[in-house]
């Protein structure tokens, strides 16, 4: 195995970790490569950048910061708990290298607009970076190849969550990570948010390493509920911002849209498809190949969609403009009692002109803030562990009345998102009056929905 060190240490400057330190020539080869540098065309926090306008960081940043994170971990676990003899349950330095590697490279197969581009296509991003790590085509398989001739697969199952070391695993992905804390961190610095703030260095100081992966000393609780506390509010002030996912219903509705006319053209030679450009026809297609997944970016989208807000499709055009200008929808949350009522609000849009396939929806956005080891459920979630100083271990929730109050509880909402114009206090003309004052009759019944929100 090649593990070369550089004569000099490599320092990128960052707003997040003040400065980012790359010891390891495979580190600065596998960020020059062209699927790497992509990420710099991607943005993080994809659409909720039009709602947070300082928002603009790129998943490669995001991408640095993981690494930066991971390289502090090992540090750490190197310094104070390297592993005596084997099956010690401490820190094998061996795995240093691999952490790094797979903390740099988790998030490269995102798409563009990243989580909204995999519920529109159904794709997967940890799929495609595993994908793209194996691939002999890539120019990170080389240079992890140039390391030994498993690394890939070695990486490859970090980020699937299948290597057999708990430790480099949970590092990587679990309830508190690398990667969770550098986008906590990261997306509340470029946000302006505060909620997303925590003790960074005291949680690296306080980690230990387990024969079944990573805990942290019991007198780290504090700073661990600060951590919990910081991700749910990141999720419900900024990631679950009803604006952000009105624009991400808005963007769905817009290639749904495009999708239909492009399966119209395959049925009928009088349809032109010039209207999509030559870039994303695959796509449309059906075409899921990294080759060409890896030629889209944020910049082949906006690009497209400036060129829709012109199109002879009447209703693609429009939504075009309503995504560009940000003329987002409007949207009222759901209660439970609220399910008969939607057939006739969408009438009564319909009524008005607007096609409710393509300007009504349902979305719904929960998330847990923590939760237990369920080992039957769909995404079983590794629980935090604190040591105490007995060495015996407890789970955070059993120790912490506050993450107890909070443990496998969803936060979010659902909500029903419709035309702004629904709203207008006068409509366009005595005809259409009644239609708005009878949709608006029923969203202001408080018995049925809560108020309209922003």
């Amino acid at each position: 195995m090649s593990d070369q060190k550089l004569k000099n240490e490599k320092i990128f400057r960052d707003p997040v970790h003040d400065v980012i330190r790359v010891q390891d020539q495979v580190i600065l080869d596998l960020i020059d490569t062209s699927e790497f540098q992509r990420l710099r065309r991607i943005k993080q926090l994809g659409i909720t950048a039009e709602v947070f306008h300082g928002a603009e960081h790129s998943r490669f940043a995001h991408s640095l910061g993981v690494y930066e994170i991971a390289r502090q971990f090992a540090e750490h676990l190197e310094r104070y708990y390297a592993t005596v003899e084997v099956g010690d349950g401490r820190w094998d330095p061996k795995e240093r290298l691999l952490l790094l590697v797979a903390a740099l490279l988790h998030d490269l197969g995102h798409g563009p607009y990243s989580h909204t581009f995999e519920h529109i296509f159904g794709t997967d991003h940890e799929a495609y970076t595993q994908a793209i790590i194996l691939s002999e085509t890539t120019e990170i398989n080389q240079v992890l190849r140039n390391v030994s001739a498993d690394f890939p697969e070695k990486v490859a199952a970090v980020i699937g969550k299948t290597y057999p070391n708990k430790q480099v695993v949970q590092l990587i992905s679990s309830q508190i990570d690398a990667d969770r804390m550098d986008y906590l961190l990261r997306d509340a610095y470029y946000s302006g948010a505060t909620y997303g703030r925590f003790d960074l260095s005291r949680l690296i100081q306080m980690m230990r390493p387990t024969k079944n992966g990573i805990a942290f000393d019991h007198r780290s609780m504090n700073a661990v509920e600060d951590y919990v506390i910081s991700r749910y509010q990141m999720y419900v002030q900024v990631y679950f911002h009803p604006v952000s996912r009105a624009l991400e219903v808005l963007l769905s509705a817009l290639l749904a849209r495009v999708q239909y006319l492009y399966e119209l053209s395959q049925h009928d030679s009088m349809r032109s498809i010039d209207f999509i450009p030559v870039a994303l026809r695959p796509l449309f297609a059906g075409d899921r190949d990294v080759s060409y997944y890896l030629k889209l970016d944020d910049a082949v989208f906006i690009a497209a969609i400036n060129t829709w807000r012109f199109a002879e499709d009447s209703i693609l055009a429009d939504l075009a403009v309503r995504f560009l200008d940000r003329h987002q929808l409007k949207s009222i949350v759901l209660n439970e009692t609220v399910g008969d009522l939607l057939p006739k609000l969408r009438e009564i849009i319909a009524m008005a002109g607007f096609s409710p396939e393509y300007y009504t929806a349902e979305n719904d956005s929960f998330d847990l803030s923590y939760d237990i080891y369920r080992p039957n459920t769909k995404k079983p979630q590794t629980q935090i562990e604190l040591v105490k100083a007995d060495g015996s271990q407890i789970e955070l929730s059993d120790a912490s009345p506050l993450v107890r109050s909070m443990s496998g509880r969803y936060y979010g909402d659902a909500r029903f998102f419709f035309p702004r114009e629904m709203l207008e206090e006068q409509a366009i003309d005595d005809v259409m009056a009644p239609i708005y004052a009878d949709f608006q009759r029923f969203v202001h019944n408080d018995e049925l929905i809560r108020p309209i929100e922003d």
